[in-house]
């Protein structure tokens, strides 16, 4: 395994392929801030590790698998003159339920829980938010990991990014997950980017490519008008 691992090539791989990584992973980590902040605040960081380090688990179990996955692309049936593939349902069904998951997120922040869910539903939803990190991974890592099959040569340069790219999610997930949980309209935004990236999912799965960085660079406009404005505000406060 080990054997012409420590060349050039390999390191100039594993470096551009822990940074693609780390980027692909923004989305992620709206969505574990997202799904975490609805716990009660002393079991935050442990849902975000455990959930973080599950997903890692499953990225590394994705690439191990890497032939089922590349399976995926395959035709399973066609529907109203479309191929569909097991990438295409999976893509479908995680921008579906991502779409669901941020409307009821921005409904619940506006309109309130319903009358009888407060503390019970949260402390009940601590093993329903790292599965919902578990099974979002997996959607979110499928692009990343064909990605890194036709970057890396090296198994274990693929893994070393994986790792990587893990674990500056991890040291980012509780700073942005504070930011957003001291700024509502943070929070809000947060759920549009959820909506956004739902959308994407689903454009994907039914073959309408949008290129990544036009999602990314909405984002960044976006977190920079929200500064902006956080800033004006503090100013005249």
């Amino acid at each position: 395994m080990f054997e012409g691992l420590w060349t050039l090539e390999n390191g100039i791989a594993l470096v551009t392929l822990a940074g693609l990584e780390i980027v692909l992973g923004i989305d992620n980590i709206v969505f574990v801030v997202v799904v975490t902040n609805k716990l009660p605040a002393a079991s935050r960081d442990a849902a975000r590790r455990l959930g973080i380090g599950l997903a890692m688990v499953t990225r590394i179990a994705l690439l191990l698998a890497i032939s089922a996955i590349m399976g995926l692309t395959a035709p399973l049936f066609t529907l109203l003159g479309h191929v569909v593939s097991g990438r295409d349902v999976v893509l479908l069904t995680g921008g579906l339920f991502l779409l669901a998951k941020a409307t009821h997120e921005i409904h619940d922040k506006l309109e309130g829980p319903p009358p009888g869910e407060g503390t019970d539903r949260a402390v009940r939803s601590y093993a329903g938010a790292v599965i919902q990190i578990l099974l979002l991974d997996v959607v979110f890592s499928l692009d990343s990991v064909i990605t890194a099959v036709g970057m890396a040569q090296h198994l274990t340069v693929m893994i070393a990014a994986i790792v990587i790219a893990v674990g500056v999610m991890l040291w980012f997930a509780g700073p942005v997950s504070a930011f957003v949980s001291a700024h509502p309209t943070v929070q809000m935004l947060a759920f549009s980017f959820l909506l956004l990236v739902g959308i994407f999912l689903m454009a994907e799965g039914m073959h309408k490519h949008i290129d990544r960085g036009y999602i990314y660079f909405a984002m960044a406009f976006s977190l920079f008008v929200e500064f902006m404005n956080l800033k004006v505000r503090k100013r005249t406060a």
